[in-house]
């Protein structure tokens, strides 16, 4: 079975957008990139893209108008606004647990959760994440979109890998 793996930056103090919804603030600690490259590393790894509707869209307006930056993977977008299908993009309506369910199933590579916040929290509260990368920005924002909501019990993860550049601390842990 395909493993599903959250791989997203968020603040020091666990905010993946600031109050307005920006993402400005992404960005290590020196105005020279000395970047890692655990992105391209990643995407070896994946096939498929989950989103919500808020990444979608800022991801198409704001932060790649001119063209999708995903289009070498199979891409979902859960909204609850029914929109034609693209080449590369498949919208649908159904729950994140129900198409992860349904895309586990299926052969191919790992699934990528890239946001957001409301998608990440239903699948941990199913515990549908197998792999949590997180990218930890060296940046209090005090308020914004939290990526962790409340979880009924306590979820116990395994640190698999750690590397930090540019101020940059990325983590990866599994469940246990």
């Amino acid at each position: 079975m395909r493993n599903v793996v959250l791989f997203i930056a968020m603040s020091l103090d666990g905010y993946i957008a600031d109050a307005d919804g920006g993402v400005g603030w992404l960005a290590g600690q020196c105005n020279e990139s000395e970047n890692g490259d655990s992105y391209s590393e990643f995407t070896k790894t994946i096939d498929t893209v989950v989103m919500g509707w808020k990444t979608y869209y800022q991801v198409s307006t704001e932060l790649s108008p001119s063209e999708w930056v995903y289009r070498d993977f199979r891409s979902y977008v859960i909204t609850h606004n029914p929109q034609k299908p693209t080449e590369n993009i498949q919208f649908t309506c159904a729950s994140p647990s129900e198409l992860i369910r349904r895309l586990r199933k299926e052969p191919g590579k790992d699934i990528w959760i890239c946001g957001g916040a409301s998608i990440v929290q239903q699948l941990m509260r199913d515990s549908l994440i197998d792999q949590f990368h997180i990218s930890v920005i060296p940046t209090v924002l005090g308020s914004g979109v939290r990526l962790f909501g409340t979880l009924d019990w306590e979820m116990k993860l395994k640190l698999t890998e750690s590397r930090s550049c540019d101020g940059i601390v990325e983590v990866v842990y599994e469940k246990r």
